[in-house]
């Protein structure tokens, strides 16, 4: 049990950052996630939402603190302004802007469209991002680098392999992984990335409506990559409608290999979840595998 001396001092922590005046009157428990336990703060002036985990968890939160931030000062998708994150005894802790999350609609699916095409239009001179961060629990390597190729085999594809492996996950995969990482020039051979701004982890439980029904993006892993990358997830688990990506297509056609590169982009995640959760992602990464291999073959 959280002592409530700890929520006390974040609250501190808030009014000395905001310099507006909040003393704490209610902290209520928030479910949904797996990896940290999340709180909704409650006081006279306002609500705040602030996430917990143990100290070692301080860099992670730093990271969101960061995306979050970068994709607020595109004006485009709203996220929750990040406030503060720190140290409270032995715990970390990120505290943001509370946000009221509805169920999403098609007008909702429509705006996404639209306003995730105008964040992918920001633009970088590098792919990467300044700050290492995590897919999950699982550390994302950000390392700058000029080529997109290069980049997402070593610090995307070849990260998690490497991860698979340690984990004892050998054999077929990981030689069927090395092929794969072979061939990707060919998925690129007339299409070249730009460097654009991407949420990284846009799955359907970090999209949500907010009382306008306006769309609302969190929990980011951020770096400049390729748009598709973003696009891709999308349709990995669900929970995006098909207004989505027709707005966004319509605002910022996509290019026409990415019927084959999605499936490329999307076992980045599928390893990931080899990774966190078990063998049950095993089968399904070799038919991935196989399926690209045969596209350029």
């Amino acid at each position: 049990m959280i002592p409530d001396i700890l929520f006390q001092t974040i609250a501190e922590r808030i009014q000395s950052v905001t310099g507006k005046p909040f003393k704490l009157l209610k902290t209520v428990t928030v479910g949904g996630g797996c990896i940290n336990s999340a709180y909704r703060l409650e006081g006279k002036a306002g609500q705040y939402f602030v996430k917990l985990n143990h100290k070692d968890c301080l860099p992670m939160f730093e990271a969101e603190s960061l995306g979050l931030e970068a994709i607020a000062v595109t004006d485009t998708v709203r996220v929750p302004k990040p406030v503060c994150c720190g140290l409270v005894e032995d715990q970390s802790f990120l505290a943001m802007e509370f946000i009221q999350l509805r169920s999403t609609n098609s007008a909702c699916d429509r705006l996404l469209g639209q306003k995730l095409a105008a964040m992918h239009d920001v633009r970088q001179a590098f792919f990467g991002w300044h700050w290492d961060n995590t897919i999950g629990s699982t550390p994302q390597i950000n390392t700058r680098h000029d080529d997109w190729v290069e980049f997402f085999a070593k610090h995307r594809l070849g990260f998690q392999l490497s991860l698979a492996k340690s984990q004892g996950y050998t054999g077929k995969l990981q030689r069927e992984g090395e092929r794969l990482i072979e061939c990707l020039p060919d998925f690129f051979v007339s299409y070249r990335p730009k460097p654009s701004l991407l949420h990284g982890d846009l799955w359907g439980g970090n999209y949500a409506g907010d009382d306008t029904s306006q769309p609302v993006i969190f929990d980011p892993a951020c770096y400049f990559g390729d748009r598709e990358a973003d696009i891709a997830m999308t349709e990995l688990f669900g929970g995006f409608g098909r207004e989505f990506l027709a707005a966004y297509d319509h605002a910022y056609p996509l290019d026409i290999g990415y019927k084959y590169r999605k499936s490329l982009y999307n076992l980045y995640h599928i390893i990931n979840h080899l990774n966190l959760f078990g063998s049950g992602y095993l089968a399904q990464a070799e038919n991935i595998i196989a399926r690209l291999i045969a596209e350029v073959r």
